[in-house]
C-alpha cells in the first residue's frame, strides 16, 4: 500500500519557514541539549513528509522543535505523527500536581512505563511560568480517611529527604531514584490524603515538594530530562499550594539550573531564576544566596554588570548563613565557589574560575563525593583551556578514581566531553593512557 504524504507536517514546516536541511539541523540541536546523539539528514525529513512515521524518541523531538519555532504547543495530531506514543503526563502547569505525582511515581516502578517516560524531552513551554493566579487549586482527591497526620509525620519526611539527598551526593542520582519514587508512591502520597489540621497538611505538602525536587534532580542525573522537569514542576505546584515560598523558590531555582545545564539560556529560564529569587526574598540567607548566585550564572551570558552584582550579593548572603544542617536549609561553601567558577568562566576569566574551582574542591565534605568528582572535571577542563596538560590529567584521573562508585549521567557526560577535548592532545605524555583508562571504565557494564 503506498504511503500517504504527511501534509500536516509539510504545512508546519512551511509555517516555520524551514527547508528539510534547516529542520534536520534544528532537531540535532535539540537532541544535543538532551544529551542525545541524533542522525537526521534532509533525506530523513523528506521521508517523513512522504509519509514515513518516525520512531521514538523522534516524535517528541519533532514536536518540541516545532513548538519552539512557532512559539506555541504543537500536538502529535497536528503534526500528523499518527504513531507517536501517547503522552503519559500532561506537561501543562495547570495539570493537577497530586495526580501527576501519583501517576509518575507509579510509572517509575513499572519498567515498561518508565522506559516510555524516558523517551520524552525537556519542553520550552513548561519553562514558561503561568501568570499569578492562573493555576487552579489542587484537587481534593479521595475522601480523607485513616489516622490523623501529625507534625511527627512532617518531621519524618524531612529526615528521609536528608537521607536521599546525602545518598545522591555520594553515589549519583541513578543510585536512589527507584527507592525515592517508591517512597513517594507508597508512603508519602497516602499520607497526603489523611485527615490533618491545615498547618500539618501544609507541612506535608511542602515536605512532599522537597522530595519531588530531589527526585527530579535524580532523574536529571539519570539523563531523563522530561521526567525531571515534570517532578520539578510538581514540586513548585505543591509548594505553592502549601504557601511555602522558600520551597517554591528552591523548586524554581532547581528547574532553572536544570535547563541551564542543558544549554538553555532563554528569557524563560532567566524568568524562572528571577521568580525564584523573588520568592526567596524573606527566606534565610542560605536560600537567598542559593537563588541569587544562579541569577549571576544566567546573567553572565549577556549582562556582565548584573552578573558581578548578583555574585557579590550571593557571597555576602552566604557569610550571613547559619550552620543549620539539611539539604534545604544550608548551602555548602563548595557549591557556592563552584558556581562562582561558572560565572567567571562565562565571563572569560578562566584564571579566576580556576581559583574558584580549586577552592570549591578544597572545601568539599566527604559526603559530597559526586559534587567533588564533577568539580575535578571542571578543573580539568579549565586547566586544558589554559594549556596546563599535567594538572588536566591529574584531575581527570581523580574523577576516574571515584567513577566506579558513581551512577551519574553528569559524570558520564563529563567523561564523554573529556575524550573529545583530549583527542587533539593524545601525542602528549600521559594523554593516551588517560584515554585508554576512560575507555576501559566507561565500556564496562555497570
Amino acid at each position: 500500500m503506498p504511503r500517504i504524504s504527511n501534509t500536516r507536517l509539510t504545512l508546519l514546516l512551511e509555517a516555520a519557514d524551514w527547508a528539510p536541511a534547516q529542520f534536520a539541523a534544528a532537531l540535532r540541536g535539540i537532541a544535543a541539549e538532551q544529551g542525545m546523539t541524533l542522525t537526521v539528514h534532509p533525506t530523513t525529513v523528506r521521508r517523513w513528509l512522504e509519509g514515513t512515521q518516525p520512531r521514538p524518541p523522534l516524535p517528541a523531538l519533532i514536536l518540541e522543535c516545532l513548538s519552539r519555532r512557532l512559539d506555541r504547543r504543537i500536538t502529535a495530531h497536528e503534526a500528523g505523527l499518527t504513531r507517536a506514543p501517547a503522552q503519559l503526563v500532561d506537561p501543562a502547569w495547570e495539570a493537577d500536581p497530586m495526580r501527576k505525582l501519583i501517576h509518575l511515581t507509579h510509572a517509575e516502578l513499572d519498567p515498561h512505563r518508565r522506559a516510555l517516560l524516558g523517551a520524552g524531552v525537556l519542553t520550552a513551554t513548561a519553562l514558561a511560568l503561568p501568570a499569578q493566579g492562573q493555576t487552579p487549586a489542587m484537587s481534593e482527591g479521595p475522601e480523607r480517611s485513616g489516622r490523623r497526620a501529625t507534625q511527627g509525620d512532617v518531621a519524618q519526611l524531612g529526615a528521609m529527604a536528608s537521607v536521599f539527598a546525602t545518598s545522591a551526593d555520594q553515589h549519583g542520582g541513578q543510585h536512589m531514584r527507584a527507592a525515592l519514587a517508591a517512597y513517594l508512591a507508597h508512603e508519602v502520597t497516602p499520607l497526603l490524603h489523611r485527615p490533618a489540621p491545615t498547618q500539618v497538611q501544609h507541612g506535608l505538602l511542602a515536605a512532599a515538594a522537597r522530595l519531588a525536587v530531589l527526585l527530579g534532580s535524580m532523574c536529571a542525573d539519570s539523563g531523563h530530562h522530561a521526567v525531571a522537569q515534570h517532578y520539578h514542576q510538581i514540586a513548585a505546584r505543591l509548594a505553592s499550594d502549601a504557601d511555602d515560598h522558600v520551597t517554591l523558590a528552591i523548586a524554581l531555582r532547581t528547574m532553572a539550573t536544570h535547563a541551564h545545564d542543558l544549554g538553555r539560556h532563554t528569557p524563560a529560564v532567566l524568568n524562572l531564576a528571577e521568580q525564584a529569587d523573588q520568592h526567596a526574598r524573606h527566606a534565610p540567607p542560605a536560600v537567598r544566596a542559593y537563588t541569587r548566585i544562579h541569577l549571576a550564572v544566567l546573567s553572565a551570558h549577556d549582562n556582565r554588570h548584573a552578573a558581578v552584582a548578583s555574585l557579590a550579593r550571593a557571597e555576602h548572603l552566604h557569610t550571613q548563613a547559619s550552620a543549620e544542617p539539611g539539604p534545604f536549609s544550608s548551602y555548602p561553601a563548595g557549591a557556592l565557589h563552584y558556581q562562582r567558577g561558572q560565572v567567571l568562566a562565562t565571563l572569560k576569566d578562566h584564571t579566576g574560575a580556576l581559583t574558584a574551582l580549586t577552592t570549591s574542591l578544597r572545601v568539599r565534605t566527604p559526603t559530597e563525593r559526586l559534587p567533588a568528582a564533577l568539580t575535578h572535571a571542571r578543573l580539568a577542563e579549565t586547566h586544558l583551556r589554559l594549556g596546563h596538560i599535567e594538572p588536566t590529567l591529574t584531575h581527570w584521573h581523580a574523577l576516574l578514581d571515584a567513577y566506579p562508585t558513581l551512577h551519574s549521567w553528569r559524570a558520564d557526560q563529563r567523561l564523554a566531553a573529556a575524550v573529545q577535548h583530549l583527542r587533539p592532545h593524545q601525542q602528549r605524555t600521559g594523554v593516551a593512557d588517560l584515554l585508554d583508562r576512560i575507555t576501559e571504565l566507561t565500556s564496562t557494564p555497570r
